[in-house]
């Protein structure tokens, strides 16, 4: 910065505000843009891994709990910020994050922090291609008489409202390309099948949010619900309207109109967050029994409560409700993973309407951990791969260690151990 310490004072300002200018709104390729040295880094270390994206043909494993993650492209506001992208996914479940450092002398560097799961979806993974891996196997648990549960979980603005609900556009949306409407798509491609069609099995749909630890019916008009034990310790949405669906089409109508009623609020991610978790279930019915249920969930954004953009009581109130009920999801999925005797589901009223889908012998769950790239979004990514992460066994570690290995990525499996020791500490 080169100032004329003769000049009048409105100079010095001018000439400092153009050397600010210079240096945050410069493109990649000029020296002067700040984050210049780690997006440099961040590709230099990016030609040195070896690429294997998964594909629709890739075979599904079974898993009684499967934890996937999803990373979403930079959006238009982080690419007009030219934010850095600070996420890597190689494939074969593996993803890593860039964290950009700088240490005491001013030297930068990055801390790369690798994290496996059963699998890991790229920007560039439709929702066709997630849902094959994560919620599609489930369909068929509900039809051999089990519980089901597929939830997303991420920041506000990583893309879970998009991967279970469809395309929006405004407040217009496109359900049909959300896993809520390819589930039920694929329930009834099953009842018309010979095997089921003679079953006497009727779908049916319910659509609710819980709100503040309160639990709303998204197709009756935001009725307020209780949730009840009855005499055989079975937790009851007492009021709950199910509705009968004859095809997909009925299904999609009416995650349209639930989706229309949910409540949302403003955040410093996302000007229309939603502020609830909604909890879409189909559910099979034989002769007025129940048969099978599948829970698809869109979890609130878990949040600090520096996001949001109102102070007021209320607001913080609902963002430590949201945090505490997305604590006891995690606690019950952990509980779950351990084959513990105790599943602590009475901890909130998430877990307690999801209840059936934590106990019993034929119940499978699907989590996707919903990630944003932009490097300003660093330390949540990080936080919720870490929630992720927590749901993982230590034979799981020793699963993935081998996979690495084999595939030739022991630096990556190097780089592995080393962030499992740092998430084990914290």
């Amino acid at each position: 910065l080169s100032l004329n310490i003769g000049g009048s004072l409105s100079d010095l300002i001018e000439a400092v505000l153009q050397s600010l200018g210079s240096s945050f709104d410069a493109p990649f390729g000029d020296t002067n843009r700040p984050n210049k040295q780690f997006y440099q880094m961040i590709e230099d270390f990016r030609e040195t891994l070896e690429v294997f994206p998964l594909s629709p043909s890739d075979t599904v494993e079974a898993h009684r709990i499967c934890v996937c993650v999803r990373k979403r492209p930079l959006n238009n506001k982080e690419v007009t910020k030219k934010e850095i992208d600070v996420v890597t996914i190689p494939g074969n479940g593996t993803l890593l994050v860039h964290e950009p450092k700088q240490k005491v002398d001013l030297t930068k560097y990055l801390d790369n922090q690798v994290f496996h799961f059963d699998y890991s979806f790229d920007e560039s993974s439709t929702n066709d291609l997630v849902y094959r891996f994560t919620a599609k196997p489930l369909v068929q648990t509900i039809f051999d008489g089990g519980m089901a549960t597929c939830f997303a979980y991420g920041q506000t603005g990583s893309g879970k409202t998009h991967t279970m609900g469809g395309d929006f556009s405004g407040k217009s949306q496109n359900s049909s390309k959300g896993i809520y409407a390819l589930a039920a798509q694929d329930v009834f491609t099953l009842l018309k099948q010979r095997r089921y069609s003679s079953q006497d099995l009727c779908p049916y749909v319910t659509f609710f949010e819980i709100y503040n630890g309160k639990v709303f019916d998204l197709l009756n008009k935001k009725a307020t619900l209780r949730v009840l034990e009855d005499e055989k310790q079975q937790v009851q949405v007492v009021g709950l309207q199910e509705m009968y669906v004859s095809c997909a089409e009925d299904v999609i109508k009416m995650i349209e109109m639930g989706s229309a009623c949910r409540t949302s609020g403003q955040t410093s991610a996302n000007a229309n967050s939603s502020r609830s978790h909604a909890i879409l279930q189909v559910i099979l019915r034989r002769r007025n029994q129940l048969h099978g249920k599948f829970s698809l969930v869109d979890l609130a954004g878990n949040e600090r409560g520096t996001d949001v953009s109102s102070n007021d009581r209320q607001t913080l109130a609902e963002t430590a409700e949201i945090n505490r009920s997305l604590l006891a999801l995690k606690e019950c999925i952990r509980s779950l993973g351990m084959d513990s005797q105790h599943i602590p589901f009475r901890m909130s009223k998430l877990t307690q309407v999801l209840r059936d889908s934590f106990i019993g012998e034929n119940s499978r769950t699907c989590m996707i951990a919903m990630v944003s790239p932009g490097m300003a979004s660093c330390d949540y990514t990080l936080n919720t791969l870490r929630y992720a992460d927590r749901y993982t066994q230590t034979h799981e570690w020793i699963v993935s260690i081998l996979l690495l290995i084999f595939s030739g990525n022991c630096f990556l499996c190097i780089l592995f151990l080393e962030t499992q020791y740092k998430v084990s500490v914290q």
